[in-house]
């Protein structure tokens, strides 16, 4: 690993400016400088910032599944020792542990933390930020089995965390906020009910029957494009009173209907 020339590297750990991305793709920051580091030890680095406090054994299975024990833990002692003759590692290593350097800021972390303040309901400024955090998928174009659930796993967590986000909002009254939310959930996972319910949600609490019709058929036609299915019975239900009237004046037989003379007379 290398930083920026002009940036200063000797000294012993990790600086507080030291950040670790996987969101969107690895990076490895000091002070807003990116440090170059070997795609091998990318691996390293980024499996030990998503298992906090794994033993040697484990992160050793998981980043050489297909290696014996015993050629896998060979392997891990090396890339643990090209990462500490490094002034800018940004790891400890206790006992049989290893861990991130308690300085390292981590990206994962913060979409975490954001989740979790909004599950509690503790902190209004969260909902801002809970709409840009996690925006970008983890280590795309990387396919381990490990990067692959934990990838799945911070994707259902943003989506509910938006979810969450749009809820409180509706409940509160503030529409715009709530709409925006859900848009941003939608985006995230087009096929998905949940924001699309909210969105006819938002837009009946404002009174807009036809935007909550619209955002109705527009998510039935894509389901029914996309998968060959239909909303569920609970999306259906939510439009059911403002489709009563269309839906009976359908069903009403012409020879009830008042004739165009009859009208005149």
């Amino acid at each position: 690993m290398a930083a920026d020339p002009t940036v200063p590297t000797a000294g012993g750990p990790p600086e507080e400016g030291v950040s670790l991305h996987l969101l969107g793709g690895f990076r490895l920051l000091r002070d807003a400088t990116p440090i170059v580091v070997p795609r091998g030890l990318q691996r390293v680095i980024a499996l030990i910032g998503l298992r906090p406090g794994a033993t040697r054994s484990q992160l050793a299975g998981l980043l050489w599944p297909d290696a014996s024990e015993e050629r896998a833990l060979s392997s891990l002692r090396t890339a643990l020792w090209r990462l500490r003759q490094d002034p800018c590692c940004p790891m400890t290593v206790a006992g049989d542990t290893v861990r991130l350097d308690p300085a390292v800021r981590l990206d994962v972390d913060d979409l975490v933390g954001t989740a979790a303040r909004v599950r509690d309901g503790d902190d209004p400024r969260t909902a801002a930020g809970a709409l840009a955090a996690g925006r970008h998928d983890l280590l795309p174009g990387w396919y381990d089995d490990w990067v692959l659930l934990d990838r799945e796993r911070l994707r259902q967590l943003r989506l509910h965390m938006l979810e969450e986000v749009a809820g409180h909002h509706l409940t509160a009254g503030r529409h715009g906020e709530a709409l925006e939310a859900a848009l941003e959930a939608m985006a995230a996972e087009p096929l998905r009910e949940t924001p699309h319910r909210l969105v006819v949600r938002i837009h009946l609490a404002e009174g807009n029957a036809f935007e909550a019709v619209h955002a109705f058929y527009v998510y039935r036609d894509l389901l029914r494009r996309e998968l060959r299915l239909e909303p569920s019975p609970a999306m259906s239900a939510l439009l059911d009173d403002t489709l009563a009237p269309i839906r009976q004046a359908s069903r009403e037989p012409v020879a009830d209907r008042p004739s165009p003379a009859g009208r005149r007379a």
